[in-house]
Protein backbone atom coordinates (compact mmCIF):
# COMPACT_ATOMS: atom_id res chain seq x y z
CA UNK A 1 0.00 0.00 0.00
CA UNK A 2 3.18 2.03 0.38
CA UNK A 3 3.74 5.19 2.81
CA UNK A 4 0.97 6.72 2.67
CA UNK A 5 -1.68 3.80 3.19
CA UNK A 6 -3.74 4.98 0.18
CA UNK A 7 -3.14 6.92 -2.94
CA UNK A 8 -1.01 10.28 -2.37
CA UNK A 9 -4.01 13.33 -2.97
CA UNK A 10 -3.05 15.84 -5.70
CA UNK A 11 -4.53 18.88 -6.36
CA UNK A 12 -4.04 21.00 -9.73
CA UNK A 13 -4.73 24.63 -9.39
CA UNK A 14 -4.96 25.28 -12.77
CA UNK A 15 -7.41 27.69 -14.98
CA UNK A 16 -6.59 26.46 -17.96
CA UNK A 17 -9.07 22.97 -17.99
CA UNK A 18 -7.70 21.25 -20.79
CA UNK A 19 -4.40 21.45 -18.98
CA UNK A 20 -5.26 20.54 -16.07
CA UNK A 21 -7.29 17.33 -17.84
CA UNK A 22 -4.03 16.35 -19.15
CA UNK A 23 -2.27 16.49 -16.13
CA UNK A 24 -5.02 14.80 -14.02
CA UNK A 25 -5.05 11.60 -16.55
CA UNK A 26 -1.28 11.51 -16.29
CA UNK A 27 -0.89 11.68 -13.22
CA UNK A 28 -4.01 8.92 -11.95
CA UNK A 29 -2.32 6.71 -14.67
CA UNK A 30 1.15 6.46 -12.27
CA UNK A 31 -1.18 5.75 -9.04
CA UNK A 32 -2.11 9.58 -7.83
CA UNK A 33 -5.79 10.76 -6.25
CA UNK A 34 -6.34 13.86 -8.34
CA UNK A 35 -8.63 16.88 -7.48
CA UNK A 36 -8.78 19.86 -10.23
CA UNK A 37 -9.66 23.31 -9.26
CA UNK A 38 -10.37 26.38 -12.17
CA UNK A 39 -10.14 29.18 -9.85
CA UNK A 40 -8.68 30.26 -6.34
CA UNK A 41 -11.93 30.29 -4.28
CA UNK A 42 -12.71 26.93 -5.74
CA UNK A 43 -8.67 25.66 -4.86
CA UNK A 44 -8.80 26.45 -1.00
CA UNK A 45 -12.02 24.87 -0.78
CA UNK A 46 -11.00 21.67 -2.38
CA UNK A 47 -7.38 21.99 -0.66
CA UNK A 48 -8.77 22.60 3.28
CA UNK A 49 -11.10 19.64 2.35
CA UNK A 50 -8.28 17.00 0.87
CA UNK A 51 -5.61 18.05 2.50
CA UNK A 52 -3.91 16.67 0.02
CA UNK A 53 0.03 15.62 -0.06
CA UNK A 54 0.71 17.95 -3.00
CA UNK A 55 -0.67 20.98 -4.57
CA UNK A 56 0.49 21.98 -8.36
CA UNK A 57 -0.36 25.73 -8.28
CA UNK A 58 -0.52 27.88 -11.36
CA UNK A 59 0.22 31.52 -10.53
CA UNK A 60 -2.35 33.47 -12.77
CA UNK A 61 -5.90 32.06 -11.97
CA UNK A 62 -9.28 33.51 -11.38
CA UNK A 63 -10.83 35.29 -8.42
CA UNK A 64 -7.74 34.51 -6.05
CA UNK A 65 -4.08 34.48 -7.58
CA UNK A 66 -1.60 31.89 -7.49
CA UNK A 67 0.47 33.93 -4.57
CA UNK A 68 -2.57 34.63 -2.52
CA UNK A 69 -3.50 30.76 -2.51
CA UNK A 70 -0.09 29.86 -1.28
CA UNK A 71 0.01 33.04 1.62
CA UNK A 72 -3.46 31.23 2.66
CA UNK A 73 -2.40 28.22 2.71
CA UNK A 74 0.54 29.13 4.95
CA UNK A 75 -1.35 31.44 7.18
CA UNK A 76 -3.76 28.38 7.74
CA UNK A 77 -3.36 25.08 10.11
CA UNK A 78 -4.38 22.91 7.41
CA UNK A 79 -2.41 24.56 4.96
CA UNK A 80 0.95 25.14 6.12
CA UNK A 81 2.59 21.49 5.70
CA UNK A 82 1.27 20.71 2.42
CA UNK A 83 3.81 20.65 -0.32
CA UNK A 84 3.22 22.60 -3.49
CA UNK A 85 4.94 23.46 -6.72
CA UNK A 86 4.55 25.92 -9.04
CA UNK A 87 3.51 25.79 -12.54
CA UNK A 88 3.19 29.04 -14.07
CA UNK A 89 3.02 31.11 -17.57
CA UNK A 90 5.38 33.61 -15.92
CA UNK A 91 9.60 33.04 -15.42
CA UNK A 92 10.14 32.78 -12.08
CA UNK A 93 11.90 36.44 -12.02
CA UNK A 94 8.39 37.63 -13.07
CA UNK A 95 6.62 36.50 -10.63
CA UNK A 96 5.34 37.65 -7.09
CA UNK A 97 8.34 37.69 -5.15
CA UNK A 98 8.61 35.80 -1.44
CA UNK A 99 7.40 32.59 -3.25
CA UNK A 100 10.48 30.76 -2.02
CA UNK A 101 9.96 32.20 1.43
CA UNK A 102 6.72 30.75 1.76
CA UNK A 103 8.32 26.97 1.47
CA UNK A 104 7.66 25.94 -2.57
CA UNK A 105 9.22 22.25 -3.60
CA UNK A 106 9.94 23.90 -7.22
CA UNK A 107 8.77 26.11 -9.76
CA UNK A 108 8.61 25.49 -13.90
CA UNK A 109 7.49 27.18 -16.33
CA UNK A 110 4.51 25.44 -18.68
CA UNK A 111 6.39 26.70 -21.89
CA UNK A 112 8.91 24.25 -20.50
CA UNK A 113 7.13 21.59 -19.49
CA UNK A 114 6.54 18.37 -21.24
CA UNK A 115 3.92 16.45 -20.28
CA UNK A 116 5.51 13.49 -18.78
CA UNK A 117 7.99 15.97 -17.09
CA UNK A 118 4.97 16.47 -14.86
CA UNK A 119 4.90 12.73 -13.81
CA UNK A 120 8.57 12.91 -12.87
CA UNK A 121 7.69 16.33 -10.74
CA UNK A 122 5.17 14.75 -8.64
CA UNK A 123 7.50 11.68 -8.54
CA UNK A 124 10.03 13.30 -7.27
CA UNK A 125 8.54 14.94 -4.43
CA UNK A 126 6.08 12.13 -3.32
CA UNK A 127 7.71 8.98 -3.93
CA UNK A 128 11.39 10.10 -3.46
CA UNK A 129 13.82 7.29 -4.33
Amino acid sequence: MGLFGSSPKVVIVEANASLAEIYKVRLELIGYKVYSAYDGEEALRVIEKERPNLVLLDLMVPKIAGDQILATMRANEWGKNIKVYIISNLNEADAPAGLRDQGIEGYSVKANLANDQIDQIVNNILRPA
